[in-house]
């Protein structure tokens, strides 16, 4: 199955410094794929060159005039860069030449463009930000991430959906569990969208858990973790920061004097071992989910080691029609609420 893919050369920290050197190294990897570099040619090509690499049938460059800053006011970039990296990647999925777009820009700015030139599904009132994330257990999806700092209970009962749509259609798992995250696990408890947002997940066609609490994310307890935006984001950003707390306090540990440092030679591949099975690069690209078009956001410091594992991500949603089964399953569910 061939698929085409627009990648956002110019945003994040890095740009094309980055996106390009990671969009090429997929392309090798995989034959059916097609690149399309969106963003300011002659940054571009010099990239290009840099790596030996061709402008080809299968990689090809889509000249963009603008960029949108990682700080720029999302309004802004809507409406006054028509020709920016990012509103011309994304055209590219509304057009039908991408399938897929991958950018590690301005957040705020890409959902806002996403929305207005994809549109969302039908049933689906608004996109959530997804991302698969480690757990004890293998991996959950946790939606949403920041896209929607208020939620309906009808919103929070669309993201359980989408969320188990993804597992099921990514991760290949036949009935994802669904939890709804909350300060308690009995019913009582949570604010009263919350409590709503429970019935309606229970009453719907999923796999409901119920109620999880904040441990039972990296727990594993649920496929999925169904949130609003504001209580996503915190929850997503505090595991970060103490991620790389525990980093530094376990370097400081073994510098501390020479035994120390001793004792971490000899666990130097236990160490490495425990990095690679936590590296957050492997699970960067966070899926803007119930658009009509597959978008990913990349982290905007993301290494090409990083990048190229959110570009994957998309593909694999190409490649599992997440897109589809998304808009069956919630065809299904407005069927049997006429």
């Amino acid at each position: 199955m061939d698929i085409t893919v627009a990648i956002d050369c110019m945003g994040g920290d890095h740009g094309p410094h980055v996106t390009v050197p990671a969009a090429v190294k997929f392309q090798r990897r995989y034959p059916d794929a097609h690149i399309i570099l969106v963003g300011l040619r002659e940054l571009v090509e010099p990239e290009l060159r840099s790596i030996r690499a061709e402008i080809s049938p299968r990689l090809r460059i889509h000249h963009a005039s603008e960029i949108v800053t990682m700080d720029e006011p999302p309004a802004l970039a809507l409406r006054g860069k028509r020709d920016s990296s990012m509103r011309v990647a994304v055209n590219l999925v509304k057009s039908g030449e991408a399938q897929a777009c991958i950018s590690a820009g301005n957040t705020g700015a890409l959902m806002a463009i996403s929305r207005f030139v994809l549109k969302t599904l039908p049933g689906i009132e608004r996109p959530a930000i997804a991302s698969i994330l480690p757990t004890l257990r293998g991996h959950t999806c946790m939606l949403d991430l920041g896209a929607n700092v208020e939620c309906t209970p009808q919103q929070l009962l669309q993201f359980g959906i989408m969320g188990a749509t993804l597992m099921a259609s990514v991760e290949h798992i036949a009935k994802p569990s669904v939890g709804l995250l909350n300060i308690g696990e009995e019913d009582i408890k949570g604010s009263e969208v919350v409590k709503q947002a429970a019935e309606l997940l229970r009453d719907g066609d999923l796999n409901f858990y119920g109620n999880i609490e904040g441990d039972d994310i990296y727990k594993g307890t649920t496929d999925v973790v169904v949130c609003d935006g504001f209580v996503g984001n915190v929850a997503l950003k505090t595991s970060e920061g103490l991620a790389r707390m525990l980093a530094t306090f376990l370097r400081h540990e073994f510098k501390r004097n020479i035994f120390t440092s001793l004792a971490g030679l000899i666990a130097l591949p236990v160490i490495n071992a425990f990095k690679r099975r936590v590296d957050p690069r492997r699970y960067n690209g966070a899926s803007l989910l119930g658009l009509r078009g597959i978008v990913v956001k990349s982290h905007g410091d993301a290494d090409s080691i990083a990048f190229e594992f959110a570009i994957e991500r998309a593909a694999e949603e190409v490649r599992n029609g997440v897109l589809r089964r998304i808009s069956e399953r919630m065809a299904l569910i407005h069927q049997g609420l006429a």
